[in-house]
């Protein structure tokens, strides 16, 4: 914008300077000289070259039209050098006919050419045709003028040949078509560099005013090259030059630009219509000047006069005959309008700028079940609802005070009050029109509806309607930093079915199912209205219990701890389910304080922490988070780490426990156990270092470990004399894994050349979802290797007397919850007692675990109790240790005398058949 500042002011002061050399004369008559011929004629070589070089350099409709441009001005400056090249070089007037006049003849037909291409071409033959008539409407009329006023003086003069006055009248008449094409085509201008066009076209009007000056006979008596005439031609010259570069479209300036045309375009059409009109009236005042002057009416004149009559009748006929068909199209176009409008689905409805409806199409009837007649003139303020309203009201006020170019239309949605008394959802299209409002506007009630069902599906739990993990966490999250953010009595409970799992085996999952609804609707029905109750999946559910506002903290945590219980004694209640079964189940209650500066999820997870934390302690409890139970997780966490390469990295080493023969003392077996020893010196055993892992394959990796390398110490034992068979304990789903086929024990035993009877199996029976078949076929066709099978933690647990009944077992081994209060309680006596006279009757062997004090020796061997091993003997031993103990032998007994060694054959089944390996 600057840069075409800085050219219009260089143009005017070019321009200005010029006019002022004219008028003072140049201060001689040879510099006026000068300046009038080769001034003009190099301002109009740099038309040209400026035109030329435009044209070259862009493509498009008008090139052609800046090419013509550039040749008609590059006659003008030849014309102009030719007069300098008389007056100046050789110093002698200018003849009469020369050079000069042709190229000044040869200027206005291609500029008229020019003219026509830049114009906006018509579509229609018609166009054309009023084309033409509007040009001789506008030329004829100057004619008609000008032939009575000068022209007619002109054609008459004496003793001049025909050429020569054919030549003076060829002057006035290109100029009078030129005046008529820039005339015609000033509203005929095609919009595409409209400013470029109107420059040329002011060039050309101001080089062809200087020319009519030029040929009116009072002027051209006095005219002398360099006088204030040339200071026209040389600003036409120059406008020109500037037309195709001076003025460029802003960006930001296209609104503006297109206002003000829609602005000017009618009065510009006005003008348009009323040419051929106004040309008819200069061709009457040309005629009526004849008659006022008293001279004979020219046959020039009439001649001229009526052909512009004739086109004026032509033009006029054929205007009637297009309004006909214009008016007849625009009916046709208005019906087919009228038909789309009223057979639309949409309801298209016109609002005053008072918010009055002006118009509603039928369609409403069909949409918002009233008639269309009954909301005209209805306030549409009064037909939306009013929770909508305010927004619509911002909306519609941001809409009119947008510009209409930057934001045409505007889309608003609001609740639309019904014919039937409802609200429907509405959605609407709106435009501006003649200072109101259009509304295009669809029921989109369904949709909506859709969408919030949608909605609701994604945050709630399909089974029981309760709000999913999503949705409660975004809750919670919304209780931690909204009001209540500073309440320290905000709790979230974390809840677990214990036992849930043992009814969908038993019953089938659609009694599971139907059980999980029952605890979710007691669940809802225990919260407040302002708590959230969730299932987060499977069988935990969830619940938020926002704070009443107290600062006590310790009278909150026993007010929610009241309500956990009271809400476990809730879910533990009998479920009747669809079959008609009473099923119970229990619930483990995990309860977590907010805190300030404590995310959602910290506080969610503090609360699944407590809730594993009560599972752990003996489930159908409520626990409170505390502190330290995070630390213990985070220590479980690294423990677990540091178990995944402990293996790998030798800090795993197997110690073994003597099994003392109660009658003898005689170490009859060794019991391998396994132990880690951590990098910090931390001795685990099993029950320590496998509570921290859940990876199976880690777990599978350390069962093999300890088999072959139990075998492989046993073996060397053998190989020096210490032939005590070695028990090692194995979970009856390890048994039947793929990752340890039977042919690994068979090869294990063969590689190591352990004898026949020297492997003992301690069966862990904690899985009561293990086949019996299966395991039945598995320990059968150990027994055939060689390996002797051992039913151990018999009398705790899941170990059922059908287990004892089906499997292979030679030898049983008692649980150390019968052993331990065996001296102290009587009743606990009758339960060992009778589970080893059920041993003994089946004719297996028995091995008493944790047997730590002499009195239990006592009462064990009492009762019939063949072997055990405990603290009362040894506790686990490392290799070392262990043949010290092997080559003494045996361990003295409380109230016994020591049997000599070798009078005992070592524990073997009643009914194994020795197997020799292979």
């Amino acid at each position: 914008m600057t840069g075409g500042l800085v050219a219009q002011v260089t143009l005017g002061l070019v321009c200005a300077a010029y006019t002022t050399g004219a008028a003072l004369g140049w201060g001689s008559r040879r510099l006026a000289y000068i300046m009038g011929d080769f001034g003009l004629s190099a301002a109009a070589l740099v038309a040209a070259v400026s035109c030329f070089l435009y044209a070259r350099g862009h493509r498009g409709g008008s090139r052609p039209a800046w090419l013509l441009f550039a040749f008609s001005s590059l006659m003008a400056a030849s014309g102009n050098a030719v007069w300098g090249w008389y007056e100046v070089v050789l110093g002698q007037e200018v003849p009469e006919s020369s050079v000069a006049d042709l190229f000044f003849l040869l200027f206005a037909p291609p500029a008229i050419v020019g003219l026509l291409v830049l114009a906006k071409k018509p579509v229609t033959r018609a166009g054309w045709v009023c084309l033409g008539l509007d040009a001789w409407l506008i030329g004829g009329s100057l004619l008609t003028l000008s032939w009575s006023l000068a022209l007619a003086h002109t054609a008459h003069f004496q003793g001049e040949p025909v050429w020569q006055a054919a030549l003076s009248l060829a002057y006035p008449l290109l100029d009078i078509a030129l005046v008529s094409m820039v005339l015609a085509l000033h509203f005929r201008r095609s919009p595409a560099n409209r400013s470029a066009t109107n420059t040329a076209i002011a060039a050309l009007a101001l080089t062809v005013l200087c020319d009519a000056m030029f040929t009116s006979p009072l002027l051209r008596e006095s005219y002398a090259s360099g006088q204030l005439l040339d200071a026209g031609w040389f600003a036409g010259s120059l406008l020109l030059a500037y037309a195709p570069w001076g003025v460029r479209r802003h960006p930001d300036g296209g609104a503006a630009a297109r206002g003000q045309r829609l602005q000017s375009r009618p009065v510009a059409g006005s003008l348009a219509a009323l040419t051929p009109y106004l040309a008819a009236a200069v061709c009457t005042l040309g005629i009526l000047y004849n008659v006022v002057e008293g001279r004979r009416v020219d046959r020039v004149v009439v001649l001229t006069g009526c052909t512009v009559v004739l086109a004026l009748v032509v033009r006029q006929g054929i205007m009637l005959l297009d309004n006909i068909a214009l008016t007849q199209e625009l009916a046709h176009k208005e019906n087919h309008f009228r038909s789309l409008v009223q057979g639309s689905s949409d309801v298209i409805m016109i609002a005053a700028p008072s918010g009055i409806l002006r118009y509603v199409s039928p369609a409403a009837s069909g949409v918002y079940g009233r008639d269309a007649e009954e909301l005209i003139g209805t306030e549409l303020a009064a037909l939306i609802h009013p929770e909508d309203l305010g927004g619509v009201v911002h909306e519609v006020r941001r809409f009119l005070a947008a510009s209409p170019a930057e934001e045409p239309t505007t889309r608003i949605e609001c609740r639309f009050r019904s014919g039937r008394g409802d609200w429907l959802n509405v959605e609407s299209t709106v435009n501006r029109h003649s200072g109101g409002l259009l509304f295009n506007s669809r029921d989109v009630t369904e949709r909506v509806r859709l969408q919030a069902q949608l909605q609701h599906n994604a945050e709630h739990d399909p089974l029981t309607d309760l709000p999913n993990r999503a949705l409660f966490t975004r809750r919670v999250r919304q209780a931690l930093g909204g009001r209540r953010s500073s309440d320290p009595g905000t709790a979230v409970l974390f809840i677990d079915l214990d036992g849930f799992k043992a009814v969908n085996d038993r019953l089938g999952h659609q009694a599971g199912d139907d059980l999980l609804v029952q605890a979710a609707r007691r669940l809802q029905e225990s919260v407040r209205a302002g708590d959230t109750a969730a299932r987060l999946g499977g069988d935990e559910f969830a619940a938020l219990i926002l704070g009443d506002g107290t600062r006590d903290r310790d009278a909150r945590e026993s007010q929610v701890h009241e309500i956990a219980d009271r809400l476990r004694l809730t879910l533990s209640q009998p479920y009747r389910v669809d079959s008609g079964d009473e099923v119970r189940v229990a619930a483990s209650i995990g309860v977590a304080f907010a805190e300030p500066g404590l995310s959602a999820g910290d506080l969610l997870r503090n609360a699944d922490l407590a809730m594993y934390r009560a599972k752990a302690g003996g489930k159908d409890r409520v626990e409170l988070y505390r502190p330290h139970m995070q630390a213990e997780v985070v220590r479980r966490s690294e423990l677990a780490a540091r178990l995944r390469t402990a293996l790998d990295d030798g800090e795993f080493a197997l110690l073994h426990q003597p099994v003392v023969d109660l009658t003898t003392g005689r170490v009859s077996a060794v019991s391998a156990q396994a132990r880690w020893r951590s990098s910090q010196g931390i001795l685990f055993t099993p029950a320590e270092y496998l509570r921290v892992t859940d990876d199976g394959a880690r777990t599978a990796e350390l069962g093999r470990w300890l088999l072959e390398e139990a075998v492989e110490q046993a073996a060397e034992r053998a190989g020096i004399g210490h032939r005590a068979p070695v028990s090692i304990r194995l979970s009856a789903s390890r048994l039947l894994d793929r990752s340890l086929p039977l042919g690994s024990v068979e090869s294990l035993l063969t590689r190591h050349g352990l004898p026949s009877g020297s492997l003992i199996i301690e069966l862990d029976n904690s899985d009561p979802g293990v086949p019996l078949d299966e395991l039945e076929q598995r320990l059968v066709t150990l027994r055939r290797l060689g390996v002797r099978i051992a039913l151990d933690g018999f009398g705790s647990g899941h170990v059922a007397i059908n287990a004892l009944r089906r499997l292979p077992v030679d030898i049983l081994k008692l649980d150390r919850s019968l052993v331990e209060g065996v001296v102290e309680s009587a009743r606990l006596r009758k339960i060992t007692s009778g589970v080893l006279r059920i041993a003994r009757d089946l004719g297996l062997q028995t091995v008493a675990e944790g047997v730590d004090v002499p009195e239990q020796v006592l009462a064990l061997r009492a009762m019939g109790c063949t072997h055990a091993q405990g603290m009362a003997f040894a506790g686990p031993l490392d290799e070392y240790r262990l043949r010290r103990a092997l080559v003494r032998g045996e361990y003295p007994l409380p109230g016994t005398v020591t049997v000599p060694v070798g009078n005992r054959p070592p524990i073997r089944s009643n009914n194994e058949t020795p197997v020799p390996p292979t």
